[in-house]
């Protein structure tokens, strides 16, 4: 017997919400500390984040070991600052996201190089003709100057008969007929105007689409940030403190939690990972499991409730996974906790980016009077995150289908 086996529940239980609490508090000095230091602030409320939900992950997993009330009660306080203290990471995150994808999708096709004129063929040299060869200087100066006339018919082109003429003279204001090549016209499908086609018009409206993402996208994060900032300074926020204070010294234990680890802790693990593996068989993994299958692309140009339908069940396979994370970190049969989980976590973190980002695309797009160029360049980043999305499913599904694969006697 190790002495993992020796101890009850509610030691195993307390002696991880004691270190993650000392973790929150840290967060809570850290962010005290950091000031006008916008990077020592970011990373004291990611710590903030990443213990709070564990805290909260601890307390829904293992509710019947401890006390009901307290422990719902916590859970709601914890739900509500993670997500407010997240918005605004999220919004950075999400800008940076659109403008990266903005800034490849509009990189110009490489122009082709010009195919040279083929070279004017000279004309043949007069053979020399050594003097007294039969011929008398008359008709040597005869013969050079039909070769004269004949280059200079050949350089003014073929006439109407079939021949060669002299060139003509300009044509008048009147005159529609022209022997010269044409020009390239100089308008907008010409070298000085915008470029055409498809990907010019993407590269004419990337820079607009690029301004009203960064503008809205700001602005949600400036009011996300004054929302953290309020968050942090309220009431609300320093008894949601209070209470993890006391539960870095004491945790309020039902009295079932005596019994020893071994018999009381594995029920509930085991409960997260079936309801985790129950949500997973709902998915489309069958779908999910070609690189292209044009299912999330399809859905995100459908209606905005379709889309987030069709996107529901993959966020909720993603937060069912991070439970079952933090419930292997307090007890796992194997003594560590499966790494295939943290993949597939990060398939799905990525999944949910894409997803909000291909929404925070589309709603610009629902901009009123913007210009055709710019709408055209939304719907081209809008589809390019769809395809993102469709590719962190791909992603998942090879992951838990090999991992699966593994597991199988």
């Amino acid at each position: 017997m190790t002495a993992g086996d020796r101890l009850t529940a509610g030691e195993v239980l307390a002696g991880y919400l004691h270190a993650r609490a000392g973790d929150f508090l840290r967060g809570v000095r850290l962010y005290d500390e950091s000031g006008a230091d916008a990077a020592a602030a970011e990373s004291a409320a990611r710590s903030l984040r990443g213990s709070a939900r564990r805290i909260g992950g601890a307390l829904h997993t293992f509710r019947p070991l401890l006390d009901p009330g307290w422990a719902d009660q916590l859970v709601t306080e914890l739900g509500w600052l993670t997500g407010t203290l997240a918005q605004e990471q999220a919004c950075a995150n999400r800008l940076h996201r659109l403008m990266g994808a903005l800034a490849r999708l509009s990189v110009p096709a490489p122009v082709p190089a010009p195919v040279p004129a083929p070279a004017a063929v000279p004309a043949p040299a007069a053979v020399p003709v050594p003097a007294g060869g039969g011929r008398t200087g008359r008709e040597r100066g005869e013969r050079a100057e039909r070769g004269g006339r004949t280059e200079r018919q050949t350089a003014a082109g073929p006439s109407a008969r079939g021949g060669f003429s002299a060139p003509a003279a300009a044509p008048g204001p009147s005159d529609t007929s022209s022997t010269s090549t044409p020009s390239r016209p100089s308008g907008p499908s010409g070298p000085s105007g915008p470029p055409s086609g498809p990907s010019g018009t993407l590269t004419v409206g990337a820079s607009r689409a690029g301004a009203l993402l960064e503008r809205r996208l700001t602005l949600a994060r400036t009011r996300a940030h004054s929302a953290a900032l309020q968050a942090l300074g309220s009431s609300r926020f320093h008894a949601v403190a209070d209470s993890v204070a006391v539960l870095a010294s004491e945790v309020p234990l039902a009295p079932i939690a005596s019994a020893p680890a071994a018999e009381l802790l594995p029920g509930p693990a085991a409960y997260a990972e079936r309801r985790l593996l129950d949500a997973v068989s709902a998915l489309p993994l069958t779908r999910a499991a070609h690189p292209y299958n044009a299912e999330a692309l399809v859905s995100g140009l459908a209606t905005t409730a379709d889309g987030e339908t069709q996107d529901a069940p993959w966020h909720h396979v993603r937060q069912l996974l991070r439970l079952h994370r933090y419930a292997q970190e307090i007890w796992c049969p194997a003594g560590t906790a499966d790494p295939v989980l943290t993949v597939a976590g990060q398939a799905l973190d990525r999944h949910r980016d894409a997803a909000e980002a291909a929404a925070a695309a589309a709603n610009a797009a629902r901009t009123p009077r913007i210009a055709p160029a710019t709408a055209y360049a939304l719907g081209v980043l809008h589809a390019d995150q769809r395809h993102e999305v469709e590719a962190a499913r791909y992603a998942f599904q090879r992951v838990w289908q090999e991992a699966a694969a593994v597991k199988k006697p």
